[in-house]
């Protein structure tokens, strides 16, 4: 009796799924872009108008988490922004002299300079300004990689998102952007207004572009990438997360993880302003 119970518990239960608004469809096609590129990794994207997911490898999008690496820089920014520790998108940083392998990182910056190319030395500057115990208050603020438990920050507050000390799902990434898009986030509109700016990579009659990249090493010595973010095409946006991982040691991630990105975009009939 127990049994089937249980059974016809389970069959309401996938029957209400597969009418919940957010339907989830697995996209095992995608795998080929990965493929090309010889990484792992996931893929989601969702519209926010239908409420419908795509998702290829649907475990490693939901359960697997990863060092944010540089997509930590939104979170920086806002953060940054709303404490005063920096005055707006054109807040210079000087350069602290010390020469290193990324050419325009050797230079002052602007915030909105330092965002685009993902300057490290800019942002561990404002992060010391920020302190760790106000970090740590907007990182609770916000339940930032909470899936897994509180993320502490038990390192140093330079570089906690560069360490693997703190870990995010692909999940939780999407989350977060979608939230700001909608000015959802626990800060002043302007914040994220400042933030939503500074992420625009593209933008034409046909569609914008919006994101943020990361690139670290896990503890096994494998590299990682991410992409995540929003494209909007007839003022219709869609969320999207790109999480690429390598064993090669000498891989252009830079390159990879964008040209994956925009070919699953372009796969999915994005660029043409028809969606």
């Amino acid at each position: 009796m127990k049994k089937i119970l249980y059974a016809l518990y389970l069959m309401v239960y996938l029957l209400c799924l597969s009418c919940s608004p957010n339907n989830v469809t697995i996209d095992n096609s995608l795998k080929k872009y990965f493929e090309e590129q010889h990484v792992v990794g996931s893929f989601g994207i969702l519209d926010n108008v239908q409420e419908t997911f795509i998702i290829y490898n649907l475990s490693s999008y939901r359960d697997s988490a990863y060092s944010p690496a540089s997509t930590f820089k939104i979170v920086n920014s806002l953060i940054g922004l709303e404490t005063g520790r920096i005055n707006d998108e054109k807040m210079i940083i000087s350069w602290d002299g010390i020469k290193r392998n990324r050419q325009e990182w050797n230079k002052d910056l602007t915030m909105a300079e330092a965002f685009k190319v993902s300057s490290v030395p800019y942002y561990q500057e404002v992060a010391r300004r920020i302190g760790k115990d106000t970090m740590q208050y907007w990182l609770d603020s916000l339940h930032y990689a909470s899936k897994y438990g509180r993320a502490i920050i038990r390192t140093h507050i330079d570089s906690f998102w560069l360490d693997n000390s703190v870990k995010i799902t692909p999940d939780e990434q999407l989350g977060l952007v979608k939230k700001l898009y909608f000015d959802q986030l626990p800060f002043q509109k302007r914040t994220q207004a400042i933030v939503k700016q500074v992420m625009l990579r593209e933008k034409n009659t046909n569609y914008s572009l919006s994101y943020k990249t990361g690139w670290g090493i896990r503890e096994n010595g494998n590299n990682i990438g991410w992409v995540v973010g929003w494209i909007e095409e007839n003022y219709h946006p869609y969320f999207f997360v790109l999480h690429v991982e390598s064993v090669d040691k000498n891989i252009d991630m830079r390159f990879v993880r964008e040209t994956i990105l925009k070919t699953i975009l372009k796969h999915l009939g994005f660029f043409q302003g028809k969606k």
